[in-house]
């Protein structure tokens, strides 16, 4: 009886099931379930106050209260079944990506930038420049270099300016330093020690100066330092080096102030960031270009991919291009700043690379120190999102919550995805001579140039500032060697800078 009676119900539910099913049966041209349904949703909310929502698990399940836990009675263990609990432990010891291992410190802001000028038109057809007023949303991401999160951003230090446009031909990453050079032209000397590197005194000695400890983020210029190309419809083109500078003027700490401010307020920096920008005060770098045919190039007193040297402005003068505004405080630093991940390959139609050794091993290193931290699918992140359809091969991976649907993952003949027409032939834009080589640069005297224009041009307080700080630093070094090494290269950029910073550094030359 009790079998015959459950096979009854098998049979009922089965005759059930063949209803629901004719009744159930709709179109499939029609879409059933839209996967973005839920990210949706959650966008939908993400400005809601608490007061208008319940305390829910991550899968949205009510839960009665964040503070409880599954036990045996009031006094014995935990329960394995205390979902809440397991899941804010799990995800509290998770919440940290990988900080970056340089620019670990920074503050962030959104705003556009803004074509002022047919200049770059005039040598670019990149579409970001192609009339005067055009505005291109940009995120930024303004940072100290070295120490890590939790260091203070008043040390001494290069800082980097960071600038994502989101051009309707997709990303334009600008990776610009507060200084014109960088202590290397040798991109694998890079993880080294650098400073006693002859080619590396000028930017020893603009980061010993007051500028190695600017006042904030906001005064403080940035400058692409790389040299890159700029390329016309028709495929005629020009080098260019980019310069963003402060609107608000330069402003620097001085050794004995930055240490104060660091004690003081070590975030002083994202502070004076968000509070100007919450008063309405918005900061605003004018952006130019300095441009050189290749004739000029080849003629050019310096290397031009030598990334220790500047495009000096009486020999290459700047010609403004348009201004960038930040006018938009973010409202979640991790999602706006922390996951922000720059590139300089990102570059539309219009800006090329140089055969500038640096920026070569940047064109890699930069995506993939955001592939460490933020995974593959980094990309799809809205902060680095494009604004422009993404259509490509690329699938699946960590995180991926935007496969490109039912598209297939090769170049189908069934569904084959369109190419965009080339708009100009790049095909003989540089011509090598001459074989692979495992190549070094050797440093010479070119390289003390700049370093003596740079401490002619200082004031006498700013020398003295200089030496000042040379001699606090150095001085902390305790091998003889070492202190003196490094004052004999000051002593051949000048004199009585080496001799001063030997006597205070107990050092005889």
């Amino acid at each position: 009886m009790y079998f015959s009676g459950f096979a009854a119900l098998l049979s009922l539910g089965a005759a059930t099931a063949v209803a629901h099913a004719g009744q159930a049966k709709r179109d499939a041209s029609q879409p059933y379930f839209d996967i973005y349904q839920g990210p949706n949703e959650q966008d939908s909310i993400i400005n809601d106050p608490s007061t208008q929502l319940d305390y829910t698990l991550s899968g949205g399940e009510a839960y009665p209260n964040p503070y409880m836990s599954d036990r045996l009675g009031t006094t014995g263990p935990l329960l394995i079944s205390s979902t809440n609990l397991i899941e804010q432990l799990a995800h509290f010891v998770r919440e940290r990506v990988p900080e970056r291992t340089v620019h670990a410190k920074g503050a962030g802001a959104h705003g556009w930038f803004e074509v002022t000028t047919p200049v770059a038109a005039n040598y670019s057809m990149a579409t970001v420049f192609s009339e005067v007023g055009k505005r291109t949303p940009v995120t930024a991401r303004l940072s100290t270099i070295a120490g890590n999160l939790g260091n203070a951003d008043t040390v001494r230090d290069l800082r980097g300016l960071g600038f994502k446009l989101r051009t309707e031909d997709g990303i334009l990453d600008w990776v610009f330093l507060n200084h014109p050079v960088f202590w290397l032209r040798d991109p694998a000397k890079f993880p080294h020690y650098l400073s006693a590197n002859n080619e590396s005194i000028y930017q020893v000695m603009r980061t010993m100066s007051d500028l190695g400890t600017p006042y904030g983020f906001r005064h403080m210029n940035g400058f692409s330092g790389n040299t890159f190309r700029a390329v016309k419809a028709d495929g005629s083109w020009v080098y260019i080096k980019t310069s963003a500078i402060s609107d608000q003027g330069i402003m620097n700490n001085t050794n004995d102030e930055a240490i104060v401010q660091a004690g003081v307020s070590p975030d002083f920096g994202p502070q004076d960031l968000y509070d100007n920008i919450a008063a309405g005060n918005y900061p605003s770098w004018t952006v130019y270009w300095q441009t050189m045919t290749p004739q000029q190039a080849e003629n050019y007193k310096y290397n031009i991919f030598d990334l220790t040297k500047e495009w000096l402005v009486e020999d290459v003068p700047l010609q403004e291009i348009g201004r960038i505004t930040l006018v938009q405080n973010p409202t979640n630093h991790f999602a706006e700043v922390e996951q922000i991940g720059f590139d300089p390959a990102n570059m539309p139609y219009g800006l090329e690379p140089s055969e500038d050794p640096t920026l070569q091993a940047r064109l890699f290193a930069y995506a993939d120190a955001q592939r460490y931290r933020t995974g593959v699918n980094g990309r799809q992140l809205p902060v680095n999102c494009p604004l422009n359809p993404v259509a490509n091969f690329l699938r699946d991976g960590a995180m991926n919550f935007n496969s490109q649907g039912k598209r297939p993952n090769f170049w189908s003949q069934q569904d084959m995805l369109q190419l965009a027409p080339r708009p100009y032939n790049d095909d003989n834009h540089t011509i090598w001579t001459g074989g692979a080589v495992k190549y070094l640069s050797t440093p010479t005297e070119i390289d003390f140039d700049l370093p003596r224009i740079f401490w002619n041009g200082l004031s006498e307080r700013d020398q003295n500032n200089l030496i000042y700080n040379v001699i606090w630093h150095l001085g902390q070094a305790s091998d003889l060697a070492i202190r003196t090494k490094q004052c004999q290269i000051f002593q051949h950029v000048n004199e009585t800078l080496g001799q001063t910073i030997a006597m205070g550094v107990n050092v005889t030359l």
